[in-house]
């Protein structure tokens, strides 16, 4: 019978793990000694510091990141379709939310794998909680292109469609590039679309703040390498 793959959820930053990880998953986390994660370093950190009772030594790790081979996923399995359970763990928040792993959750499902969500952080759903934004209709598109002639593009493409769908789209960047796609945003929407910017969410800088595009550029925040959710939503 094969094992279960357990989707680990991870912090989204140093801090106080008490409010991001309950006690029933460190429980499940416990009970572990194979893990598939993004980061090996990052992931024995997160283990020590939850209090795991096997010795690190003794965990196995094996890696899924964006340089991960489709065909490498095969291995990554076995493990599982010989019985043992196992866990993903991301490099923060949630396993395939914006993070490999979907391939790899795909994969378990045609083969008869358990999979099991566990409940954590994400940045994303956080974000639009806190928003007061459109909850009942949304899209996330990820990463906006790098190119500033795409990205001015891409904006446009999404205030027009936040309109006419009424749904809020959501969207992150790199943190270094936070304030470029900042200022695009507030030189190329409308005065009156809404924008949220959740930075830090569940840190101890955490910020989040919904304005109007007029009122943004009246009062330019520095989100500059700070981890941030953008939230857009024109009427």
């Amino acid at each position: 019978m094969p094992g279960i793959l357990y989707l680990i959820p991870s912090p989204l930053g140093p801090g106080d793990l008490t409010y991001v990880v309950p006690q029933g998953v460190r429980l499940i986390i416990s009970t572990l000694d194979t893990f598939i994660v993004e980061n090996a370093k990052t992931a024995r950190q997160y283990l020590a510091k939850i209090g795991v009772h096997t010795p690190l030594q003794k965990i196995s790790f094996d890696v899924l990141d964006e340089h991960t081979r489709p065909a490498e996923l095969t291995g990554l399995i076995r493990p599982l379709l010989s019985g043992k359970n196992v866990g993903l763990i991301s490099d923060a928040g949630c396993p395939a939310v914006a993070d490999p792993g979907a391939d790899l959750i795909r994969l378990a499902h045609a083969n008869g794998i358990r999979v099991v969500p566990l409940v954590g952080a994400s940045a994303i759903l956080l974000a639009l909680m806190a928003s007061g934004l459109n909850g009942q209709r949304f899209a996330f598109h990820g990463y906006l292109p790098i190119n500033a002639d795409e990205r001015i593009k891409k904006i446009e493409e999404l205030e027009k469609a936040s309109k006419t769908f009424n749904q809020t789209e959501i969207f992150i960047e790199t943190p270094y590039r936070n304030g470029k796609l900042l200022r695009n945003l507030l030189d190329y929407c409308r005065k009156t679309t809404l924008l949220c910017l959740a930075s830090d969410i569940s840190l101890a800088g955490e910020s989040i703040a919904t304005k109007s595009i007029s009122d943004w550029q009246s009062s330019p925040p520095d989100i500059n390498r700070r981890p941030t959710v953008f939230l857009l939503y024109s009427t």
